[in-house]
């Protein structure tokens, strides 16, 4: 029975599968405890649901743009990850970068990731609308050409339910708070939960 119950551990262990995360501040966990951040508590959600084998990896670095995506995804493939969720651009778009280069950027990362047998979840952000129709649309609709093109499922908006909404927003009315991370987990495991 004990030889049993090692085997099955050691099992499961060899093939716990990992999700990576790579995105800026809002994947970090600004200003809340790492163990709040949306990643963190997906893992915990997926454990919730029996999916005792998923590991989750936090590269989120607050201030990223898309401009490292890449050599941000080829640090991590030795960790092994067998799903990238993609959650890079929102600074691009606050800075007001050129979208033709935002979607040279991550196409090149996801390039990589598919290229290495690494699943795909691109995130997809929005803007205030303080930043005029035509970038905020074209920004928008970059991250649903890349999911059709690279054939990537897309979560349309990270933050949807989160966003603007100020009981789930930390005093910067950026930054979710560790209710709005919660929430924005249950939106990623939402699209996760059919490619796992």
């Amino acid at each position: 029975m004990k030889l049993f119950l090692l085997l099955l551990i050691f099992s499961s262990t060899l093939h716990a599968r990992t999700i990576l995360f790579i995105g800026d501040s809002l994947t970090e966990g600004y200003g809340i405890d790492q163990e709040d951040a949306f990643p963190a508590q997906v893992e915990k959600l997926l454990h919730g649901q029996g999916k005792k084998d998923i590991k989750v990896i936090n590269g989120g670095i607050s201030g990223s743009t898309t401009a490292n995506a890449t050599q941000r995804v080829k640090w991590f493939l030795k960790s092994k990850p067998d799903i990238l969720v993609l959650a890079l651009g929102a600074n691009d778009g606050l800075r007001g970068l050129e979208v033709i280069e935002s979607e040279k950027n991550l196409s090149s990362a996801i390039k990589l990731a598919q290229e290495n047998k690494i699943k795909v979840l691109l995130a997809g952000m929005k803007l205030p609308r303080n930043y005029g129709a035509e970038y905020r649309v074209n920004f928008e609709l970059m991250f649903k050409r890349l999911a059709k093109n690279y054939k990537v499922p897309l979560l349309d908006f990270l933050l949807e339910g989160v966003g603007g909404v100020p009981e789930y927003n930390q005093a910067d009315g950026i930054h979710p708070t560790a209710k709005g991370h919660l929430k924005v987990a249950q939106n990623v495991v939402k699209a996760l939960e059919p490619h796992l």
